[in-house]
């Protein structure tokens, strides 16, 4: 039987809702999943071979990593407003608008640099400022000399990724990222320990390293993007030259909530260490444990939030209320099964997942291990929080709706998030286990609040 315009089906309403939704939001998602973990696995890369040079060149590399990191975040966010606004448009079969929309994401990734470069021009003295060791300073202002160019083409891949996204190319995204991981496995062991004749340039070669593969993932997607059939009539560069500045504010306007909330959220896990390192040395490595493994299995909602930002942009494009409900439902779904079997996973092995991080010969490594599936037993529930809170941000910035859920993320994410840590940790004396609570109640205020209102959209005119 053929099914309806809602993806229903009379003979069996569970295929129909397979093939309209759970399988066009799964075959969106997890190659973004994917991506994700790639880009992960780059970092990692990074770290463990600059551990090589020693403990000061490391320490220096996580400083202006984070600071870079965070000037990515803002422009990452305030760039994937590309992403419902295209998909609208999409929608909409306005192919012009959407050519222009990535055309300004595009810009604003140039013009964005301006400003955050001004800023890392003086990653020494910022860092100084800040009471870092001047020698560990230097040593990152060194690093990001070259680090910082990579913020450029970085920024550029989300645009370009948005457009493969709307256009549901998300494969092409994994293998273009893949690709990235091996090109910056190989030019980190040339450049940072002068392999095969190549000089030895420690921390700048890791940063050259940096710039290279953003470059070649970006000109991965480039040339994918404007010479696939399917994709080459968009012409995403056609007039790049072009201002569009009503465009141009319509994505700064989505996207600056975006890039605050990224910024906050990002924000909570940083104070969230600085508040673990307060109690003491071995409860920090825990955390860190605990919270690297939680960010392996956080990369699935974020691939499937994703799909549901893209599908619901594209549904509120063709005004189809129904099918925006569906999108959105579906994503909610798919992931709370996902995070559930997460969940049982955390609570059946955590120690066997612990264990992979640490030396067992060493006598500080029972500790360590015994802090962390105390932590891992918190993130279970966590995990289902931080997958509810990020599929309901990004189902409402598929309507076009972020400045209300940047409150949202505010309130809980600083307000109710680092309260309760305190409260907890440090107020109630339960140490690193009371923290991982305060974390996740921030973020199932957040995870409650956004899905409310998106269940309320009609009322609220959010379509």
């Amino acid at each position: 039987m053929k099914p309806d315009r809602q993806g229903s089906d009379v003979a069996s309403p569970f295929s129909g809702l397979w093939q309209s939704d759970i399988r066009p939001t799964l075959s969106l998602g997890l190659p973004l999943a994917g991506a994700q973990l790639a880009q992960m696995g780059i970092n990692t890369t990074d770290v463990l071979m600059i551990g090589r040079l020693g403990a000061e060149p490391l320490a220096a590399s996580v400083l202006a990593f984070n600071m870079w990191m965070l000037l990515w975040f803002f422009g990452m966010g305030i760039i994937q407003a590309v992403i419902p606004l295209g998909a609208r448009a999409r929608g909409r079969r306005a192919a012009r608008e959407l050519r222009r929309t990535v055309r300004m994401g595009l810009w604003i990734s140039v013009l964005y640099c301006l400003p955050a470069w001004c800023l890392t021009f003086f990653t020494e003295e910022i860092l100084v400022a800040l009471g870092q060791q001047p020698k560990i300073a230097a040593l990152a202002g060194e690093y990001m000399g070259a680090l910082q160019w990579s913020l450029l083409p970085a920024l550029a891949i989300m645009a370009v990724r948005g457009f493969l996204t709307i256009m549901e190319r998300s494969k092409m995204v994994l293998l273009a990222t893949l690709a990235g991981v091996l090109v910056n496995a190989v030019l980190d062991y040339l450049l940072i320990f002068g392999a095969f004749g190549f000089p030895r340039l420690e921390l700048i070669g890791a940063g050259i390293a940096s710039v290279v593969t953003s470059m070649s993932t970006f000109l991965i997607l480039l040339v994918y993007a404007t010479n696939r059939r399917g994709l080459k009539r968009y012409a995403i560069l056609g007039r790049i030259w072009r201002s569009d500045w009503v465009v141009l504010a319509r994505i700064l306007r989505l996207g600056l909530p975006i890039g605050l909330t990224l910024v906050a959220e990002g924000g909570l896990f940083a104070a969230s260490s600085v508040l673990m390192g307060w109690i003491g040395t071995i409860p920090l490595a825990a955390h860190g444990i605990a919270l690297q493994i939680s960010s392996i299995t956080f990369m699935v909602p974020v691939g499937l939030s994703q799909a549901a930002l893209t599908r619901v942009g594209y549904a509120a494009g063709r005004n189809d209320p129904v099918a925006i409900g569906r999108a959105g439902w579906a994503a909610l779904g798919i992931t709370f099964a996902f995070m559930s079997c997460f969940a049982v996973m955390f609570w059946l092995i955590p120690e066997t997942l612990a264990s992979l991080y640490l030396d067992l010969d060493n006598p500080k490594s029972a500790e360590v291990i015994s802090l962390a599936v105390s932590f891992l037993a918190v993130a279970a529930i966590f995990q289902i929080a931080d997958g509810a809170q990020i599929i309901g941000l990004n189902n409402l910035r598929g309507l076009g709706d972020t400045t209300i859920p940047l409150i949202y993320a505010g309130v809980g994410y600083w307000v109710i998030g680092i309260s309760l840590s305190l409260g907890l940790g440090f107020g109630m004396g339960i140490g690193g286990v009371g923290v991982w609570t305060g974390l996740a109640g921030g973020l199932a205020f957040v995870g409650v609040l956004t899905n409310i209102r998106f269940y309320k959209r009609d009322q609220l005119n959010l379509i």
